[in-house]
């Protein structure tokens, strides 16, 4: 996440200075360009691989500050919740065996993790999305103690004026409100570098977003999010909205999002690139800065350009620009942050080798993308891919392809092309781009995913599902073989009981009612469905009363079934209501106390759920609460 020494802008004089330093900066980048001071004769590539920390109950964990501090490692750092943790791999030159290498070096660093985290009772897993989180992981005491991580919650949600909202539509459907940034903790990716030549950085970059649709869409592993099915990269669509601080209005106007595939092909210097975000964007984090990046270039000195790289770490490109320091030498970069993480460091680094290769092998006829194919394609395709998957047709070069046929016919070459060209050797092809292709022919991990939990929802309860998806994603994990391999249907062994909390086992698949509906419409569905309790709800959506069976029948014995009763006529008005976070046992008690046979669920005056007898009763009996 970047530079933890920040502060916000409450202090507008440090502000000002922070903004001179940010357009120094800029200054000093095109001087660099201009008198060839940035790196242009080796390639290099570098990684950030993301993770995520369970208990033993396959949920979330709590305590990434406490392993961190054990394994005492340079490589790893924190990220924006305590049940996440990130490897920052060293980088290496892009020739002979590197990405073996690379493999042998994450691996050593993720086995380290798993020793620690073991002594913690903790395990570590490599998914884009975790199944089991639960929107409670998503509240602030679940963020990482740090200033930068406050600052960003603070800053994005007063410029927007509002909590952040989430709306994504799959198979499943998804629309919720949250007071903080810690919807991208959802997301845990692995985020591929590669060093590029100043003057080829544009036509790079350009090709970069025109293959990001295919690439994504064979490395696809999201489909889940709170137990629902969503887009095959779901990850896509809620970072995005996660860091949204744009504003509705009545006014239609252009707004650019700060996670962003962009709108245009980029034109210039990477300098430019850079302007565009400086311009379209706000400044949302600042930082003393000691020294002047013109002063330093005056010295002799190659600058780090701190303001720069701060700002340019609050824009969320999926390919982003970047710029660095190495042994006294400058260089740019382009980061791919839209690959998920996992499921296993095979399929990681085949996914690294493959878009390297793609990117060195670029055929010539593509220097100028933007007189081979409309931007609105490539963003079009990316935004398709995210949704479908390799089940995705793209338009590519102004004719429609699956991508299965363009990964395997057309940019699978250009790949082995491209690690030909790079002097990779032909062991690391054959392994790495191998695994690309039987991907594209077999069955991706994002459908494994899928197939699993629905085989799983069968014969078990959703939570009981994602934990024993969890816990089977974890297992497969630890043979090494790429998700393509891993057998369908798998049912995981037999889990510790986890289901402690009204949140882990209540429905939230509710059928309601309107306070001012007639009775004789309520207890129609009530028949219909079969269910004995419905929560009533005003007309600002909040929950005012409850039907039950029970109480239906007695009053219409007495009104002789009234046809013109309304529901709020009949309802239970004084309702016993739980939280999603309370205890089972205290549920089951709270209902014996009151002889009642259900709990709606509240959280901050809205209905989230609802538990019955029926759903607590397995655990009256089986665990003597």
């Amino acid at each position: 996440m970047g530079e933890h020494n920040v502060h916000n802008h409450i202090d507008q004089k440090k502000r000002a200075e922070f903004i001179n330093h940010l357009l120094d900066d800029i200054k000093a980048l095109e001087i660099m360009l201009k008198q060839g001071l940035i790196e242009d004769d080796i390639t290099r590539i570098g990684a950030e691989q993301e993770f995520c920390l369970v208990n033993s109950n396959w949920r979330p964990a709590k305590n990434a500050q406490e392993i961190l501090a054990a394994i005492n490692d340079r490589h790893f750092t924190t990220e924006l919740a305590r049940y996440n943790l990130e490897i920052n791999l060293d980088p290496l030159e892009l020739k002979g065996d590197c990405f073996t290498k690379l493999q042998n070096e994450l691996n050593r660093l993720l086995i380290k993790a798993k020793k620690t985290a073991a002594n913690y009772d903790t395990y570590i897993l490599l998914t884009g999305i975790l199944p089991t989180i639960r929107k409670h992981h998503l509240e602030l005491e679940y963020m990482t103690p740090n200033p930068r991580y406050r600052a960003l919650n603070t800053i994005l949600r007063s410029q927007r004026g509002s909590d952040f909202e989430l709306h994504i539509r799959g198979v499943d459907e998804l629309s919720i409100h949250h007071e903080s940034v810690l919807f991208e903790a959802c997301n845990t990716s692995f985020q591929m570098h590669l060093q590029i030549p100043p003057k080829d950085f544009v036509s790079s970059y350009n090709w970069a977003q025109a293959i990001s649709g295919p690439i994504l869409g064979i490395s696809t592993n999201s489909p889940l999010l709170f137990g629902r099915e969503l887009w095959s990269e779901t990850r896509i669509a809620l970072f995005r909205q996660s860091l949204d601080m744009r504003r509705a209005s009545y006014a239609l106007k252009d707004q650019r999002a700060r996670v962003s595939f962009s709108n245009h092909w980029a034109a210039g210097s990477v300098a430019e690139i850079f302007k565009n975000d400086i311009a379209y964007h706000r400044i949302v984090l600042s930082r003393d800065i000691e020294t002047n990046a013109l002063s330093e270039l005056k010295k002799g000195n190659i600058p780090k350009l701190p303001a720069l790289n701060l700002h340019n770490g609050t824009v969320y490109r999926w390919n982003r620009p970047c710029y660095g320091v190495g042994n006294g030498k400058a260089h740019v970069r382009i980061e791919n942050r839209y690959i998920p993480s996992g499921p296993t460091t095979l399929d990681e680094i085949a996914n690294f080798a493959f878009w390297a290769g793609v990117m060195i092998g670029r055929p010539s006829k593509f220097d100028d993308m933007p007189s081979c194919m409309d931007f609105r394609d490539a963003k079009a395709n990316f935004i398709k891919a995210a949704r479908m998957g390799k089940d995705a047709i793209l338009n590519w070069m102004g004719r429609s392809i699956s991508i299965q046929d363009l990964v395997i016919k057309e940019l699978l070459p250009i790949a082995y092309s491209g690690l030909e060209k790079a002097g990779i050797d032909t062991a690391d092809q054959e392994r790495y781009l191998k695994v690309i292709e039987n991907r594209a022919k077999g069955i991706p991990a994002g459908e494994w995913m899928v197939r699993n939990y629905r085989f799983l929802q069968k014969s078990k309860h959703q939570d009981e599902a994602l934990r024993g998806l969890t816990k089977t994603i974890y297992d497969n994990q630890q043979n090494g073989k790429p998700g393509h391999e891993w057998p369908l249907q798998q049912i995981p062994p037999e889990i510790q009981e986890g289901a402690t909390l009204v949140g882990h086992i209540m429905s939230t698949q509710l059928f309601t009612v309107d306070e001012f509906d007639l009775a004789t419409l309520a207890t129609s569905i009530m028949k219909w469905k079969n269910i004995h309790h419905v929560p009533v709800e005003s007309t600002y959506g909040k929950l005012c009363g409850l039907l039950t069976w029970t109480h239906v029948k007695k009053i219409q014995d007495a009104q002789n079934d009234d046809h013109q009763l309304v529901v709020s006529d009949i309802m239970v008005k004084n309702v016993i209501t739980a939280h999603p976070e309370i205890t089972i046992k205290e549920a089951i008690q709270l209902m014996k106390k009151n002889e009642i046979g259900c709990l709606p669920v509240v959280q901050k005056e809205d209905l989230v759920g609802i538990i019955t007898i029926k759903d607590v009763i397995a655990f009256d009996h089986g665990q003597n609460l």
